[in-house]
């Protein structure tokens, strides 16, 4: 359950990459982050790179994954309680900035806290 749970939050993160980073400013996206067509031609360059840091949190969740597949379970597990972590805080940080915000948040904290909590009862 600990590894899915990690590879649900790692195909989350990708599919926010690529609603930031590619689809960003299509109407679809616009529409998911609630956005209107200007702001997000006004927001472009940082939703790409905010995009970038959701593929890197992926990427060390996967690396962790593999890590722990080939014998080095201490470490696959410190990177990716790292990266769960981040992706929890980020979630606190998106609700704190912006209470509207909260479903997108819950869509990061669920899946991070559920994680860490299959991690305490393992």
């Amino acid at each position: 359950m600990i590894n899915a749970t990690a590879i649900l939050i790692a195909i989350i993160h990708i599919y926010i990459f690529f609603m930031e980073s590619i689809l960003w400013g299509k109407p679809f996206a616009n529409k998911t982050f609630g956005v209107t067509q200007a702001e997000s031609q006004t927001n472009r360059l940082f939703a790409f790179n905010q995009g970038f840091y959701n593929l890197f949190l992926s990427i060390a969740i996967v690396l962790g994954l593999i890590l722990k597949k080939i014998n080095t379970e201490s470490t696959g597990t410190i990177l990716i309680d790292y990266a769960v972590a981040s992706v929890f805080a980020a979630g606190i940080v998106l609700v704190c900035s912006s209470p509207r915000l909260l479903k997108a948040a819950l869509v990061q904290i669920i899946p991070a806290a559920a994680y860490f909590l299959f991690r305490l009862l393992a």
